[in-house]
């Protein structure tokens, strides 16, 4: 039984390895509920997340994905407890600080969301982390990693429109879907190709709106600190098989 199990995995990672989507978006949620079912404080969950997220990082490199976008920080958060906000924003601080790691790895680390814009309410150590992760990476040229943060995407929306019909006054620029596409956050960012959210809840949340425009949905009951690199691979799996998923999207 071990040798069969052991055959399907090998068969299910060469099964992953040999098509996979350029662009995975990820919704991490539950960090809260995973640390209440164990008896701990939301902060722990929290902590375990941000350690995931370098996990899941490393494996969508190593699963040769181009792109990886995880929603780190909503504009929705700051309704959130302040003690709460400030232990969230605090640990994001420790992403950026892995930079020297990714860097090694030759990931580049991208940011989307209100500090793009100049109207960002982060504080000034973050924002700094951001700049400096940003720029020490970007001439690398394998995974593109973009932490959203302070993000929303009806936001977003407004600041393209705001930045096209400007473009149009001054320039005569034409406004239809192409010209609009390159007002976003980050105009380089290929559509979502799999759009992945944890802990069983089935909904965008205001999360690259424009971007996941007919992305399959997977959504797994895993709260996020559990979701790790096999989790990941179970959900390209589903994508490959899912309909009119391409054979090859490398």
């Amino acid at each position: 039984m071990r040798e069969a199990a052991a055959s399907t995995t090998s068969e299910l990672r060469a099964e992953v390895a040999s098509a996979v989507p350029r662009h995975v978006a990820v919704i991490m949620d539950g960090n809260g509920r995973w640390a209440e079912s164990k008896g701990l404080a939301r902060t722990e969950g929290h902590r375990q997340g941000e350690a995931t997220l370098a996990e899941v990082v490393r494996a969508a490199d190593g699963l040769g994905i181009g792109w990886f976008t995880a929603y780190g920080f909503s504009t929705e958060n700051w309704s959130r407890p302040p003690t709460e906000v400030n232990f969230i924003l605090g640990l994001h601080k420790n992403i950026f600080a892995r930079r020297l790691e990714m860097h090694r790895n030759n990931v580049r680390i991208r940011c989307i969301g209100r500090p793009v814009s100049g109207t960002s309410r982060l504080p000034r150590r973050i924002l700094r982390e951001m700049e400096e992760s940003v720029e020490l990476t970007k001439a690398n040229t394998g995974l593109t990693f973009t932490l959203a943060f302070d993000y929303g995407a009806r936001e977003e929306l407004l600041y393209a429109t705001r930045k096209l019909l400007e473009a149009h006054r001054r320039e005569g620029t034409e406004i239809d879907e192409r010209s609009f596409a390159r007002c976003l956050y980050d105009p380089e960012m290929p559509p979502v190709d799999l759009l992945v959210r944890t802990s069983g809840e089935q909904r965008l949340s205001n999360f690259l709106l424009w971007q996941s425009v007919g992305a399959p949905f997977y959504v797994t009951p895993t709260y996020w600190p559990d979701f790790g690199g096999a989790e990941l691979e179970a959900a390209i799996t589903w994508w490959r098989r899912s309909p009119g998923a391409p054979a090859s999207n490398t």
